[in-house]
C-alpha cells in the first residue's frame, strides 16, 4: 500500500525495470520537500499567529486587562485552513493533473500532517516561550484543527486543479520581499517580546521601598531606600518616564551599586493611579538603608523601587537579551526568503539553456 501511495504521488513509472524501495522513498521525500511551505508562508504564519494576537489585544483592550492564552490560540485555529490549502495546492502541482482518489487523499493527508506540525510548534511557543495567563486545552486545539485542515486541503486541491502553471517569481521581487519581511520582523520582535512578557507576568508586588521623581524629589537627587533583605530589586518608571535612566544605588559605606537596564522593558504594571514599567534591576548584598539617584533628560521623571516581577517562560530571559539579538531573531523569516531566492536564482542560472535573469 505504501508503494502504491508513493507512486500515485510521484506520477510516473519507470518503464525499464521495477524500481526498488530506496528509489520510491527518495522520490516521495522529494515531493514532500517541494510541497513543504516555503519561507514566505512561514513568515506569514509567524506574523499571524504570534505578533498579531498580542498587538491586536493591546490595541483593543484597556491596559489593565490581562490577555488570556485562549485569545491567542483562536488565531492559530483560524490560520490552519489557509495553511492547509497552500500545502495541498503545492502538493497537487508537484504530482500533476490527475483525478485519482489516491492523489486527492495524499494531498489532504500531507497538508493535514504539515499543518498539525505548524500548529504544534506555535502551541509550544505559547506553552513555554510566552505562557500567557489562563488555562487552555492544548490537545483540544491540536486535534480540533484537524477537521479545518482537511477542509482547507480539499479547497487547496481544487484551486490547484484550476491553475497549475505559475510564472516564476523574479529574483528582484524575492529580494525586495525578503528585505521588507526582515525589517518588519525585526521591528515586531521587540514589541512581541515586550507584550509577551507583560502577558506572562504571574506576580507583581506594588510595595514601594523608595522613589525619586516629581512626587518624591527631583529625579537627579538621592532618596532613601529601606530594603528589608539582601537580593535583587527592580526599578520602575512611572507613567511616561524614560525607559533608560542612569540609576545608581549607594550604600551606607559609600559603595555604589550600579543598576542594570532591562533591554526590553515590560510595562502595564500598577493600578488605576499610575502605570509602571520595569526598566532596571540591581542587587544588594545586605539589607539596610540605601540611597537612589536616577539621571534622565526628563526632569519630571519619576522612578520607584520594588520587587522584581515574576515572569513565566523563556520570555523572562528574552527581555534581557541584547537588542541586536532580538532584531536578528525577528528577521529570520525574511532572511530565509532572501536565501531561498538566491538558491533558486543559482539553480536557474546553472540549468542547461537558462537565460540570464534580471
Amino acid at each position: 500500500m505504501s508503494a502504491l501511495l508513493a507512486w500515485s504521488q510521484i506520477g510516473a513509472w519507470k518503464t525499464s525495470a521495477v524500481p526498488d524501495d530506496r528509489w520510491m522513498i527518495a522520490a516521495t521525500w522529494r515531493v514532500v520537500g517541494r510541497a513543504f511551505p516555503g519561507p514566505g508562508v512561514l513568515a506569514v504564519w509567524v506574523l499571524v499567529t504570534v505578533p498579531a494576537p498580542l498587538i491586536v489585544f493591546e490595541g483593543t483592550h484597556r491596559w489593565e486587562e490581562d490577555q488570556k492564552v485562549s485569545t491567542a490560540l483562536w488565531w492559530i485555529v483560524g490560520a490552519v485552513p489557509v495553511l492547509a490549502a497552500v500545502v495541498a495546492a503545492k502538493w497537487t502541482r508537484c504530482t500533476g493533473q490527475r483525478r485519482a482518489a489516491s492523489v486527492v487523499m495524499a494531498a489532504v493527508v500531507a497538508a493535514t500532517l504539515i499543518s498539525a506540525g505548524f500548529v504544534g510548534a506555535t502551541v509550544a511557543v505559547y506553552r513555554w516561550v510566552v505562557p500567557l495567563s489562563g488555562a487552555a486545552q492544548w490537545w483540544s486545539v491540536l486535534f480540533g484543527s484537524v477537521p479545518l485542515a482537511i477542509c482547507g486541503a480539499a479547497v487547496g486541491y481544487l484551486l490547484a486543479r484550476v491553475r497549475l502553471r505559475r510564472s516564476p517569481v523574479s529574483a528582484r521581487r524575492g529580494y525586495v520581499t525578503g528585505g521588507i519581511a526582515a525589517m518588519v520582523g525585526a521591528l515586531l520582535a521587540e514589541l512581541t517580546v515586550q507584550l509577551g512578557a507583560e502577558g506572562s507576568t504571574v506576580w507583581y508586588d506594588p510595595v514601594e521601598y523608595g522613589a525619586v521623581g516629581q512626587y518624591a524629589a527631583p529625579a537627579s537627587e538621592q532618596r532613601e531606600l529601606r530594603l528589608p533583605a539582601a537580593g535583587q530589586y527592580a526599578i520602575f518608571a512611572v507613567g511616561f518616564a524614560p525607559r533608560s535612566p542612569d540609576c545608581r544605588i549607594t550604600g551606607a559605606d559609600r559603595a555604589v551599586v550600579p543598576a542594570k537596564l532591562v533591554t526590553i522593558a515590560p510595562g502595564d504594571y500598577g493600578g488605576d493611579a499610575a502605570s509602571y514599567a520595569w526598566v532596571a534591576s540591581f542587587e544588594v548584598p545586605v539589607p539596610g538603608t540605601y540611597s537612589l539617584s536616577c539621571r534622565t533628560d526628563d526632569q519630571q521623571a519619576s522612578y520607584t523601587v520594588g520587587e522584581v516581577p515574576q515572569i513565566r517562560g523563556a520570555v523572562s530571559a528574552l527581555i534581557h537579551w541584547p537588542l541586536i539579538a532580538i532584531w536578528l531573531l525577528g528577521a529570520i523569516p525574511g532572511l530565509l526568503i532572501i536565501a531561498e531566492t538566491a538558491r533558486r536564482r543559482t539553480r536557474r542560472r546553472s540549468a542547461p539553456g537558462a537565460m540570464a535573469e534580471p
